[in-house]
């Protein structure tokens, strides 16, 4: 699988450094709270279970599944609710834990339909942000690196449901999904 990278954007240091900060701000923000951490299927189940790690007040966890990729390289632009989440969130503190902010298109979609759950708050932590790719506007309340508008995998992302268990980001070969 390393052989089909381009290059290492972010290390496996780089990233768990990150996230050491981003829990550790997490903790503090919520101090007092139990928030509701959402990862959403698949991409970002590694990153909450490393970010959980580093938060220091207790947590609860849920999962949502959307899909708007295929098996593309580029979002499809329709968003599909594959999993939705099974907790009542009213007047809870939420904060969804997200792998990457492409478009924005589907965490937008997701905000929307936590709000008509009634949720206290709804804050984001994203590991990557590729701002240049934006096609809606989004807040980031905790953000891990911000990229470069190329395909990326490794640690959650993929490609054709593979490399996600690389350690790293790193941008995949284009002769590989071409």
């Amino acid at each position: 699988m390393k052989n089909d990278i381009e290059e290492v954007l972010i290390s496996e240091d780089e990233i768990q450094q990150k996230i050491k900060e981003l829990g550790a701000q997490i903790s503090k923000d919520y101090k007092g709270r139990v928030p509701i951490l959402i990862s959403i299927l698949k991409g970002g189940v590694i990153f909450l279970v490393d970010l959980m790690r580093h938060i220091s007040i207790p947590i609860e966890i849920e999962f949502l599944g959307v899909a708007s990729y295929g098996s593309s390289t580029e979002s499809s632009g329709i968003i599909k609710l594959t999993k939705d989440c099974n907790y009542d969130i009213s007047n809870r503190d939420i904060i969804l834990v997200e792998d990457i902010i492409d478009t924005g298109l589907s965490i937008k979609y997701i905000i929307n339909l936590l709000k008509n759950k009634n949720p206290k708050s709804i804050k984001t932590c994203v590991l990557l942000d590729k701002p240049e790719a934006h096609k809606q506007d989004i807040k980031i309340d905790y953000k891990g690196f911000t990229v470069p508008n190329k395909f990326v995998v490794g640690y959650g992302l993929d490609y054709k449901e593979k490399y996600r268990n690389l350690p790293f980001i790193g941008i995949l070969k284009k002769e590989i999904y071409q």
